[in-house]
This record gives structure tokens, sequence and C-alpha cells, in this order.
């Protein structure tokens, strides 16, 4: 009989994913595990002194606040940030399409990170782990950055792009690292932690 090594380590276990993410919900699903969605607002700001390594850090326990009095002592919540960073700078989800196409011009021709982390809290326990991935994008015309941004519309999405659409398939040169921390949850860490949690 074949056995899911985390689902068996689970079993007894809630899992909450609070985020509206569907590649989240998509890589979780992918694991083998059984879990619910339940998204509750927060604001994501963070304070100027933070690193771009701690940024994502922060986030990503920052969205446990919201359910921190309501976890039961079999619940385990799984909280996500995804941030790219180029050249130091932090860019996040675009507010327009100007500033979407302003985004993905910049990554054009040039090499930049992504940090995904992941905050794993129970009732009386808090896990926060990282990783960081680095994207290579060929030189993309206009008419390509267009396509996309009218196309698939990325305006939820950090750095205004996805690495499983269009733009990461004809666009992507190569990546050092994992391609699902691109994608916003290192599976390999997330599965590690869990097993350990």
């Amino acid at each position: 009989m074949e056995v899911n090594p985390l689902k068996e380590k689970l079993k007894n276990k809630n899992l909450i994913l609070a985020s509206g993410s569907p590649r989240r919900k998509q890589i979780l699903e992918e694991l083998g595990l059984s879990f619910s969605v339940e998204i509750r607002k927060v604001i994501e700001t963070y304070p100027s002194h933070l690193s771009t390594l701690e940024v994502a850090l922060y986030l990503a326990e920052l969205k446990t606040e919201p359910f921190k009095n309501d976890l039961g002592e079999d619940d385990i919540l799984i909280t996500g940030d995804t941030i790219v960073c180029f050249e130091g700078e932090v860019l996040g989800k675009p507010k327009d399409r100007k500033e979407a196409y302003e985004m993905i011009s910049t990554l054009s021709n040039n090499k930049h990170e992504v940090i995904s982390s992941v905050c794993l809290k129970s009732k009386n326990k808090t896990a926060v782990f990282k990783d960081y991935t680095t994207v290579y994008f060929k030189e993309l015309t206009k008419l390509e950055i267009d396509y996309y941004l009218d196309y698939y519309q990325p305006f939820d999405k950090a750095g205004a792009y996805g690495i499983q659409e269009w733009i990461g398939q004809i666009g992507i040169n190569k990546i050092e690292g994992s391609y699902y921390t691109v994608m916003g949850m290192p599976i390999h860490l997330l599965y590690e932690n869990l097993m350990k949690f």
C-alpha cells in the first residue's frame, strides 16, 4: 500500500491555507494534502529598514495575525509571501497597466531575485522560512510585453509576471534555484518544515 509520508504525518491535523493565490493552492494539492482556504484581510506594509530578504519573511508572518486567537489545537495555518527584487529594490504588485509595463520592461534583458517565504503557525508554535531564486529574462519586445499584459493581466502578481504563464515560457532564459519559489511557494522547504512541525 502506497502511503504519502507527509499526509500520514499530518493525518490528525487541520491545514488552513490563508491565501487566495491559485498557485499556492495548486502546490499544496500537488503535495497530496487536504486543506481548507480561508482569507482574512491584512494591510501588507512593512518597516522601511528591513532588508529585501527580511521583507517576505515579515509579510508572511504578518498574514497570520488575523488568525492568532482562533487557531485550535489541531490547526496548522499556512501563509506565504513572494517579492521580486531588482537591484535591491522591491517590486510589489503593480497598481495599474502602466506600472506593470514599466516593471516588465525593467526586468527585460536583466536578472532579478524572487524571494518566497512561508509561515507555519499553530496554537503554540511558529516556523518561518524563505527561499530565493535568480531569474534571467531575455530582451522582451514591446509587442511581447503588450500581448502578455492584455491577455494575462498579471496585476495580482509581484513583479507583474507569473513564471508559469506565457511570458515565463517565452521570456525566461534560465533560473538559478527553485521554479516553485518563483511560483510563490518553495515546495521542498514546505515539505521539510511540515514534516518537522
